[in-house]
């Protein structure tokens, strides 16, 4: 089987709706929750311009654990409440962040990460995880991103 996502649009809200639309063929049918993060993982990192990490943390006992991700090395584990991805998971609220130096607490797992969005992956009101997209570029994530990589998410959670 031959996988060939090459999504492209003159808008966001296009690509974000053939992304969506990409994830979820990508998606159906597997029920194993390491391949789809990793499906994922390389699918989003293939189709968002401007990125230097896409991945994921697990949430395991009530910690961040590292998951399937595209990038370099990356933190291994993180306490809830802590940086970006740790107050997504605490408080269950997308976390777009134009610039991580000025986030209180921001984990610094790539210093060429200059903004984040981090959206918490819910189902059955339990925290899964999280989707966290990380940018070199200051402001890189815009209200249109957010909506989109909440779509992301709505999807992923239903299959993690």
């Amino acid at each position: 089987m031959t996988y060939d996502f090459r999504i492209t649009a003159a808008d966001p809200a296009t690509m974000y709706r053939d992304l969506a639309s990409a994830l979820e063929g990508l998606v159906s049918g597997e029920t194993d929750a390491v391949a789809n993060m990793a499906n994922a993982a390389a699918l989003i990192w293939e189709t968002l311009p401007e990125l230097n990490w896409v991945g994921f943390y697990r949430n395991v006992e009530g910690e961040l654990v590292l998951g399937p991700f595209q990038g370099r090395p990356a933190c291994i584990r993180i306490k809830f409440g802590e940086g970006v991805c740790g107050v997504a998971a605490q408080t269950r609220q997308v976390q777009r962040v134009e610039d991580v130096n000025a986030f209180p607490g921001h984990i610094a797992c790539d210093s060429a990460s200059n903004s984040e969005i981090v959206v918490p992956l819910v189902r059955d009101g339990q925290l899964i995880g999280v989707l966290d997209i990380d940018s070199p570029r200051t402001g890189r994530f815009t209200e249109g991103d957010e909506a989109g990589c909440a779509r992301l998410g709505e999807i992923l959670s239903r299959v993690l």
